[in-house]
């Protein structure tokens, strides 16, 4: 295994697909943009509040924020912490589903 893993992601179409049935979703954009507009089953954990995440190991763990960036460093460190990350390409930017505002 090489030092630098690429982290691994899916888009958001696949997102969709996931979505059917239950699964760990982290929005890692801040609690304003959260209220604005999110996925309905994603719990939102900032991305400076990351590490205290505390899912199922064993499941992986889908990770969005706005473009892809901040979801991508919040990956890094989740994988750090053990989890089976997979970073949303393109973020809510390419989101065309239902979203839901408020907490």
């Amino acid at each position: 295994m090489g030092l630098f893993q690429p982290t691994k992601s899916i888009s958001t179409t696949e997102l969709k697909e996931k979505l059917k049935n239950p699964i760990q979703l982290i929005d890692v954009r801040t609690p304003m943009e959260y209220r604005g507009g999110h996925i309905k089953q994603a719990i939102n954990i900032p991305l400076q509040r990351i590490v205290s995440f505390k899912g199922k190991q064993s499941e992986p763990v889908y990770v969005i924020c706005q473009s892809g960036m901040r979801s991508k460093q919040a990956s890094k460190e989740l994988k750090k912490m053990g989890y089976d990350v997979m970073n949303v390409r393109g973020g809510m930017n390419q989101w065309f589903e239902p979203t839901v505002g408020g907490k």
